[in-house]
Parts: C-alpha cells; structure tokens; sequence
C-alpha cells in the first residue's frame, strides 16, 4: 500500500517518521520544501514535489494540516489532489475541523471512487513523538478497515465512531474536557501556592487520587516551573475551541464553560502567549503580563 503524507507540521513530522520505519511503502510532501528536507534528514525517507505527484502515487493520503481552508486547498484547489486521484483512493485527514467538512469533502470525492475520512487525533507532540495517538474515525466503515493498520503506526487506539462528520465531533468534545480539565488544574495550583502550601507535595498526593487526569500527571511539573515552551499551542487550542462554539451555537447547546475557557485563552494570547502550551492558563491566574 503507497501512502503519501501531507503536513510536516510538530504532529506530522513525527507520525510520518513512525511510517516511514513501518513497511509501508511513504512518500512526504509538505508546502515548505525546507520541512521536507529536514524530515528526509531525520528519517532518510523520500519526498514529492507536488500534490500532483502525491495524487497520483497515492493509495492512501494522509493530511495533518491546518484548517479547513487548508483542506480544501489541498484536495479542491486548481492544482489540488481532486485533479489526479486513482479511483479507490482513501484520504485521512487528521487535521482538527468543522464536522461539515468531512461530508461535504465526501459529496465531491465520492463521485470519484475516493473517500475522505475524518480521523482527528489526541494525544499532543509528545503522543505524535511516542506513536501513542488516540484516533476518533468518522466515515465509510469499510474504507475505515482498510487503513487501520497504517494508522496504527503512530497511535495506541483507534476507534470507528460513526457516519463523516463524527470523528469531528467526538473530537469536539475531548477538547471540552481538556479545556475545563486544565483551568481546574490551574485554579488548584494557584490555591495551593496562594495558601501556603507545599504544590509538589499537593500534586503528588492528588494525583494518585480521583482528582488524577492525563494533564495533571503530565503538565504539573512544568506548571510549577513555569515552562510553557513545550505541547499544544493556545493559538492551536482557540482554533479548536472556536470550532466547539461555533457548532454548538448552531445547535443550540450549553458549552458556557468552555465559552469562558475560551475568553481566558484570548487573554493569553494577547500578552504574547499564543505559541505557550495550553497549560500556560495558570499564568493568567497569577497575573503574568508576558
């Protein structure tokens, strides 16, 4: 099976490099040929100068881009992918979008013998780094079938969740959780410290109890440190999270936390913290103004 892979970005490189130590047969392309060069210098695999070449080697596409714009450049464009697609062609696109891009994706490949599933991620850089994804599938359950053992290249679960559109929203709601998750871990600290106590101590005990969650075990250290150069990016965050928003004012569903969370994050990002690791919601509690 030849897999091309689009999208060199800090999760792309890594998830590509994982394939290309793989058996499958990889070619990379990213717009910026200058990633391209230095991922064959890491992995020493082989890339393509266009999407025309990606098309057209392709049994499987694999995207992790930007946003939903980028993804319709990509495939739809005048020098896009839908100009030289083989019939049976099957396009993963792990790029974070709406849930109506996936199907709307469908309704122009489909005629074409192509499908397009919408497989977001979970897991940051350091789950792309490790091979240790979560992957949330929406889509043609067949096609879906046929590319689980590529993608369990780079993650540790995958899982089919449902018609196009549905990897999307379950995506949606993982980054809820993750928002409310790390505001919560952010106000627990800044108690902490506020009243005196010991934080380390507070968070080794804590975190062997209920109160335990991936973004405590992994991000408290840091948080104490004060060290945001690492993970997830707020202004990667805010794109997803306006995202959340958007789909449930359209459908009319209560996400006022998140909302909340939201505005926090554009405070970040207005003293100079879009790139900070989404954790970086304890500074704003402490009053850091760059």
């Amino acid at each position: 099976m030849k897999v091309g892979f689009i999208g060199l970005g800090v999760m792309g490189f890594q998830m590509a490099g994982h394939l290309q130590a793989s058996q499958h047969g990889l070619r990379v392309f990213n717009r910026s040929q200058e990633k391209s060069i230095e991922w064959i210098e890491s992995f020493g695999g082989k890339s393509l100068k266009s999407l025309k070449d990606v098309a057209e080697f392709s049994d499987v596409i694999i995207l992790c881009i930007g946003k939903d714009n980028d993804v319709r450049n990509v495939i739809a464009a005048e020098k896009g992918l839908i100009n030289n697609l083989k019939a049976g062609t099957i396009i993963v696109d792990h790029t974070t979008t709406s849930s109506e891009l996936p199907i709307e994706m469908n309704n122009l490949l489909n005629p074409l013998d192509v499908q397009f599933i919408d497989a977001p991620i979970s897991g940051g850089q350091a789950g792309a780094e490790l091979g240790q994804l979560s992957i949330m599938a929406g889509g043609d359950k067949q096609a879906f079938s046929k590319i689980d053992e590529v993608i369990n290249n780079y993650a540790k679960f995958t899982k089919y969740m449902g018609k196009s559109g549905s990897g999307q929203l379950t995506k949606m709601v993982n980054q809820i959780c993750i928002a409310g998750l790390i505001q919560a871990l952010a106000e627990g600290i800044n108690f902490s410290e506020n009243v005196g106590l010991n934080s380390k101590d507070v968070l080794e005990v804590i975190s062997k109890g209920a109160a335990q969650s991936w973004q405590m075990e992994n991000r408290w250290q840091s948080m104490l440190q004060d060290e945001y150069d690492h993970g997830f990016a707020v202004d990667l965050m805010k794109k997803d999270l306006e995202i959340v928003i958007n789909k449930a004012n359209d459908s009319n569903i209560n996400v006022e936390i998140t909302k909340l969370i939201n505005d926090f994050y554009t405070d970040i990002q207005d003293i100079g913290g879009g790139r900070w690791d989404t954790s970086s919601l304890l500074r704003r509690l402490q009053g850091v103004t760059k």
